[in-house]
Formats: C-alpha cells, structure tokens, sequence
C-alpha cells in the first residue's frame, strides 16, 4: 500500500478565477445596468451579468457567502475580466489535498476534469485518478470581498459588515460528476476518504446513479477508515436531502459551516450564544444523525457527538487562520507565528460554556484577508490530523 492511497479525496476538482471585489468596477455596473435597490433580491436563476451583479450586491450588503450555478458560462469570463484576477486550484477535496501535501501528508486525488493548468499547479506529490476521457476546462469563478467595501450608486448604499467569498459556476464535468471504476480499489486501502462535490450536480436521476456507485465503491473501506462528508452550498437545493439520505449510514464525521447550518434550519444563529447554538446543534444532528457533527464558523470550530476530535479541529482551526492571515503563499514560520496569537476572548468564554468540544478561533485584524477557501483549508488541517493519528 504506497503512503497516497492512505488518503482519497473525491470527488471533484477545478481551476479558480480568483478576484477581489471593487467599488468602481461594481458602481459603474450598476450604473451601466440600471441596477436599484430595489432589484438587490436572491435572483432564482443567475442567467447573465447582471443578475450576477445583483448577486453578488445581495451577498455583500449582509456579508454572506454562497455558491450558485451560472447559465451563463461567457458571463463569468466577462466579469473575471473586468478584475485584476489569478488561476488556483478549487474544490473543497483539491484545496484540502494541496494543505495536507503541505503538512506532509500526501493524498490521491478523485477527478473529474484536468487540463495543463491544473497539473501545473497540483503539488508534485498529489497522485490523481480521473474519470473524464479529455482535458476540459471550465472555470470557476471566486468572487472575494473585503469588510467595509463601500458601494454607492444610483439609490444603492451598501456597506460589507463582513469580509466573505462568493462561488459562481458553470462546469459540466462536475454536474455530471462520473467517478473512475477503479474507486473502490482504491478505498479499498484508505484509511481516510472525503466526499464533496455533488452539490454541483443538476440532474436528479444522474445523482441517484452516482450515488448508488458511490455506494458500492464505498463497501470496500476498511472498517477503521474514517469517512468525512464536507456540506456545500447545491445548486439544485432539493438535491441535498437526497446525498444526506443516500450516504448518512456510511459517514463518520459531517462538516459544515454557519452559512449551511443557517440555511438548514431557515433562522439565523447567534454563533456566540451557547444556548442558540445548542439548540442549534440539536436541530442539525436530528436532520443529519451521523456519529460526529462538526461546525466551523468564523468564531470557532466544534465537534458534536462520538469521538475525540480536539486535535483535528486545532490543526484546522490554525490551518484555516493561517490562510486567512497569509494566503496561499504562507510558510513554516507564518504557521508557528500564528500559533502563538490569542484566541478571540468572545470565542474562548462561548467555548468554556459549551459541553461539546470547542476549538475558539484567533483573534485577528487583517488589512487584506484571505477569504477563499477557508474551509477546503480547515477540512485539509483536519483530516491531515487524522491520518496523522491513523498512521
């Protein structure tokens, strides 16, 4: 068994356009578009630009995150253009693989799409299966906005109380989501496997196929492997309840963040009120009953239910941090650094006053935050931990 196939993460993989949010660029749309205050509503169908643009004003004026499916693949290009932007890899299973090859742990990746981009950028350790027959390419587009970013036009007074990320997409290698036969020999070996990616899927009766195969690659696990389910944000929100029952008897451990928590139980939660939180908890983990729920927000991160995952959520907890305070280009030194900063005091007393296993997160002022990928980052650091402890 080669120390790769310890890991296996699926189930989708992507190249990035990463850009950071203006003002300018954003009024002279608005302006050019025609676009009020009155129109800042969640659009049912991202069609083109400018629905886009009122997507994007919707996130920022509350400091939300999200991700959508885009009808209109040329309006991403179109919009990526109008920015300073740079080509990353994306892909909740691709971004933890690129962090864990950083911390030494080196994982296989499931594909469904590459192309010279993405083996250029992939770590030199990351082996890769792919189920796509060609190379294709199908961008994504990620939007960062900063806290505080102003935006004024026309009757439009907006003002980000949040710095967040936005994902926007039209990629059908991932929509269709095909997985390699070989699968299951490899989980035959693996002692931790990640699942993410079907919330990109579009057409039910593909999904319920994918799942039944995904299933049956998944009896060749080893009973001690740990299964980790990453939540996101579907494009076909119907679609979500089906993944959960299709694979809920065969995850270990579910992830999510505040952004999915909320939209599960349709209210929004005091992320620092033990009370609204537990009782949060308890909606959540009757909706989704698996051994362990974790929850990573912007204060802490936390593990609910069977197991001792305290490290785990450290080591995701700083990982995340560190991406924040430094980006992609972080080193040794920026890691050690930032385990030497103070947690956030609000954070440390909501964890003391909490029955679960709580992580608090750092207390950090950041001029220019990193806010793509910080739970693809969190999931890298948690898992590496674990394969750590497996090894």
């Amino acid at each position: 068994m080669t120390t790769a196939s310890r890991v296996v993460l699926g189930l989708g993989g992507c190249v990035d356009y990463e850009l950071k949010l203006t003002a300018p660029v954003l009024q002279q749309l608005i302006i050019e578009y025609g676009i009020v205050a009155a129109d800042l509503t969640s659009p049912v169908e991202v069609a083109g630009e400018r629905d886009l643009v009122v997507s994007i004003l919707g996130y920022v004026a509350r400091g939300g995150g999200g991700e959508h499916f885009v009808a209109s693949a040329p309006a991403l290009e179109t919009f990526a253009n109008r920015f300073p932007h740079r080509q990353t890899l994306g892909g909740t299973s691709v971004r933890a693989g690129i962090l864990m090859s950083r911390l030494g742990v080196p994982s296989t990746l499931h594909l469904v799409s590459v192309n010279d981009t993405f083996r250029r950028l992939l770590p030199d350790d990351s082996e890769y299966i792919n189920s796509g027959t060609a190379d294709t390419f199908y961008p994504h587009l990620i939007v960062q906005y900063d806290q505080g970013l102003w935006i004024r036009a026309n009757d439009i007074d907006i003002n980000a109380p949040f710095p967040n990320r936005l994902i926007y997409v039209n990629d059908p290698a991932n929509s269709e989501m095909l997985l390699t036969a070989d699968l299951g020999d490899r989980l035959a070996a693996a002692d931790v496997f990640l699942v993410s990616g079907f919330n990109a899927m579009r057409d039910g009766s593909e999904l319920d196929d994918r799942l039944a195969s995904l299933t049956a690659h998944m009896r060749q696990l080893p009973p001690t492997a740990v299964t980790y389910f990453e939540d996101a944000a579907y494009h076909e929100p119907a679609f979500s309840r089906r993944v959960r029952e299709a694979l809920l008897d065969r995850i270990d451990v579910y992830g999510l963040n505040e952004d999915e928590l909320q939209s599960y139980l349709k209210r929004p939660v005091d992320l620092l009120d033990p009370e609204d939180v537990t009782a949060a908890l308890a909606e959540v983990h009757e909706l989704i009953p698996v051994p362990t729920l974790v929850l990573h927000t912007k204060y802490w991160a936390l593990a609910t239910g069977a197991g001792d995952y305290a490290a785990a959520l450290d080591t995701g907890t700083i990982m995340a941090a560190t991406r924040y305070c430094y980006g992609d280009d972080f080193t040794d030194a920026d890691v050690e650094h930032l385990r030497r900063q103070p947690r956030r005091p609000e954070s440390v007393e909501f964890a003391a006053r909490m029955k679960d296993t709580v992580v608090p997160g750092f207390a950090l002022d950041v001029p220019n935050p990193t806010t793509v990928g910080l739970g693809d980052t969190f999931v890298g650091g948690f898992l590496a931990a674990l394969a750590k402890d497996n090894g």
